[in-house]
């Protein structure tokens, strides 16, 4: 029979053990940082509710009306998503303002798909310097993927460069002897586009391109844009532009009896906001890409992924115009978050979440085309960079040829 003393020891070093692994346990199951907590966590977002891009309001709102879903639904691990969107205006002193209202005072957990190259190039270096995720930023612009000199940056949807350069490669498969006009936006998104043309097109790109022409932000109109790009006489044009002035373009084209083959970037091919104010009639034979399923196209009526999505719109959106493919693109973004921070489990450090969004392997959000797949790494933040080409047919888009893959390195 053991001795007193010996017992005691015994019981001590058990109680010393099961110590340790009730504190072991304890510091692997929960860490927070400002913005999270046991019952909560705190997702900034800016968008442009006003202003020249308001078109794209509507992703923020369908984030919002997503993670609404999600608490409904007992939100994430547990916890309800506080989402907390304010409006820049397409600003950049504007976005400014909003980020560190939302960083400084709303203290959230990270801001989530901010939209617009000119705004998140004004906020980037603040919201590096504060180690606060600027976490899948709705722009395609490929400075995104930085990770070594901005790793709290991190992209979302295919680069401008990438799908630039898919638009040039079908051009020189299929009219090499084409005269191009190109039509953007005098900032970093359009620059992107003009980069990724010329890359493309490579060698051929002097003797192709026969005119430029650029336009502010801020203007009100780019009638007298088309008309000055029409004097070139290009036999393509190059539509690098947000979805206000692709919507004018497009009908000023029609108005002056013009035929050229038009191709439109995909972050002005919505149907709803850009081909109908343009006149169905108008936009016949337009070309794009995508890389998302056309919310128009009847041919994911019966796909299971995309009824999902039908039915959130119809709970949670009423009346929404459902042809509007930036609900597409928000419940798409909203979903990766989602993703992301189940990923993460009850490590809620902005850190971990950066390494989460880095970690994704073949993810396929619902709104997806088949075959379009999310993978990042440590060294590599470019979430998408798979597109399919499309035309525009009666009221809309038709995709053809195959997936192809535009990957751009820095």
């Amino acid at each position: 029979m053991p001795t007193m003393p010996s017992r005691a020891l015994v019981f001590s070093a058990a109680v010393a053990v099961s110590l340790a692994a009730f504190n072991g346990a304890a510091f692997a199951q929960k860490k927070y940082d400002t913005g999270a907590s046991d019952t909560e966590i705190k997702i900034g977002n800016i968008m442009p509710y006003s202003g020249p891009a308001s078109a794209y309001g509507t992703i923020g709102k369908t984030e919002e009306a997503y993670f609404r879903m999600v608490n409904d639904n007992g939100g994430i691990n547990g916890r309800k998503i506080n989402f907390i969107s304010y409006d820049d205006a397409y600003s950049p002193p504007k976005a400014v303002e909003q980020v560190r209202k939302l960083v400084e005072s709303d203290e959230v957990l990270a801001v989530f798909n901010p939209l617009g190259t000119p705004s998140n190039t004004a906020i980037q270096k603040y919201l590096n310097a504060k180690k606060v995720p600027q976490l899948f930023v709705a722009t395609g612009a490929t400075k995104w993927n930085d990770p070594k000199n901005f790793p709290w940056t991190i992209g979302w949807q295919p680069s401008y460069q990438s799908e630039a350069q898919i638009y040039a490669k079908y051009l020189l498969k299929e009219k090499p002897d084409a005269k191009i006009g190109i039509l953007y936006q005098n900032d970093d998104f359009g620059k992107d586009y003009l980069k990724g043309t010329k890359d493309g097109l490579g060698a051929k790109a002097a003797s192709m391109i026969i005119a430029e022409e650029t336009y502010e932000i801020s203007a009100p109109t780019i009638d007298s844009n088309v008309v000055k790009l029409k004097s070139a006489n290009p036999d393509v044009v190059l539509v690098y532009t947000t979805p206000k002035f692709a919507a004018q373009t497009i009908k000023k084209i029609a108005e002056l009896n013009w035929k050229p083959l038009v191709i439109l970037t995909n972050v002005s091919a919505s149907v709803g906001s850009v081909m109908q104010p343009a006149g169905f009639e108008n936009a016949q034979g337009v070309l794009s890409a995508n890389y998302a399923k056309d919310p128009t196209d009847q041919q994911w009526d019966n796909d299971p992924k995309f009824k999902k999505w039908h039915a959130f719109v119809e709970k949670y959106m009423p009346g929404s115009n459902k042809s509007d493919s930036n609900m597409v693109y928000g419940y798409g973004a909203a979903q990766t978050l989602h993703k992301v921070l189940e990923m993460c489990g009850d490590d809620l450090t902005r850190a971990n979440l950066i390494k989460q969004a880095a970690s994704l392997k073949d993810f396929e959000p619902d709104t997806l085309l088949p075959g379009v797949k999310i993978n990042t790494s440590s060294t590599d933040f470019a979430p998408i960079s798979q597109l399919q080409m499309m035309r525009f047919k009666g009221d809309r888009w038709q995709l053809f040829g195959e997936i192809i893959s535009g990957d751009i390195t820095q």
